[in-house]
């Protein structure tokens, strides 16, 4: 019998309508549009004003089962990778397939900050790729303008809303999940951090007066972990798969900043035109982003593509995804 392998059969995505520009921003914060541009390659990004993180889940799930045409009883499993849970407890993903009659599917959240969705991904190839499941979901989805401080300049240039999901099914034709470099380090806590909120300092008026239930971010220090070990391990993975810039079709990089980016696409040896970047529009949608250039590529990707997935995250957390495009 062949062996089964974990491939993506649908990709989902979604960004709210309302739009914050850098032209918004500099009414809000000493800042300007050719500063927030030639830094991050920002130029605008999505804000959900309404509802909660489950509620873009809602919208990304139909759309995916739609497209796929299935029912959301056919659902196994939901993991749901997100740094803005609707609760602290219970599950996103839960409350996500409660919403959408998602009766025969268990779920749980998976939090590892930007790197959350390759994590995810990982993670939920190996519930297909040992039998136990035909269909699990990932999403990757954050609310982030629910925790970040329109008065720091640093952190409210950076981040956006939105997201999107895949379906992983079984596949027997070698497509699908090759590999994964997965790491962490939770030294580096103290430089990228929601100070306040959980066991180690619960929510009081003294957290809420200082603003430490916002994103916190020591940029330098951040932006400097993330070009060496978000490039240095998606190099390390094509390595170890004997791949080279030529073998890779697209390299799907976290969109964090177009440095970041660029310094990920010089380490493999990728040329502009084979990465996927669409950071411009959505900013940092941090579990967001990597479902969301898949969605926007898929009509660009061919059967036996292969790519590259890497993301650094807060924690710190960062991998690298091998798969190849199974449709």
């Amino acid at each position: 019998m062949s062996k089964i392998s974990a491939a993506i059969t649908a990709v989902f995505g979604y960004a709210p309508e309302d739009k914050l520009t850098n032209q918004d921003l500099e009414k809000m914060v000493d800042t300007n549009d050719e500063w927030i541009l030639s830094r991050t390659g920002i130029k605008e990004r999505r804000i959900q004003k309404e509802g909660a993180t489950s509620d873009m889940g809602v919208k990304i799930m139909e759309g995916l089962l739609a497209k796929r045409g299935i029912s959301p009883n056919e659902i196994d499993l939901v993991i749901c990778t997100t740094a803005t849970p609707d609760y602290v407890f219970p599950a996103t993903a839960n409350v996500i397939c409660d919403k959408i009659g998602a009766k025969n599917a268990w779920g749980y959240d998976l939090s590892a900050a930007c790197s959350g969705f390759i994590y995810g991904l990982t993670t939920g190839a190996q519930f297909i790729q040992t039998g136990m499941y035909k269909k699990v979901v990932v999403i990757g989805i954050d609310k982030m303008s629910s925790i970040i401080d329109y008065q720091d300049r640093a952190t409210c240039i950076i981040f956006g809303d939105g997201g999107g999901a895949v379906l992983l099914e079984p596949n027997q034709e070698g497509l699908g999940f090759q590999d994964a470099i997965l790491r962490s380090d939770g030294a580096g806590r103290q430089f990228l951090v929601m100070k306040a909120g959980g066991s180690a300092k619960p929510a009081s008026r003294e957290t809420v007066e200082n603003r430490e239930h916002f994103v916190y971010q020591e940029g330098k220090t951040v932006f400097k972990f993330a070009v060496t070990n978000m490039a240095e391990t998606a190099a390390e993975v094509m390595e170890r798969n004997n791949l080279t810039a030529d073998d890779v079709a697209w390299l799907v990089p976290h969109q964090a900043n177009k440095r970041i980016i660029d310094a990920t696409a010089d380490r493999c040896g990728m040329p502009a035109e084979k990465v996927m970047v669409n950071i411009e529009h959505y900013g940092n949608t941090t579990n967001g982003t990597i479902p969301l250039c898949l969605w926007e590529w898929e009509d660009k990707l061919k059967k036996g593509d292969k790519l590259i997935l890497a993301a650094f995250g807060g924690g710190f957390t960062w991998g690298a995804v091998y798969l190849t495009w199974a449709y």
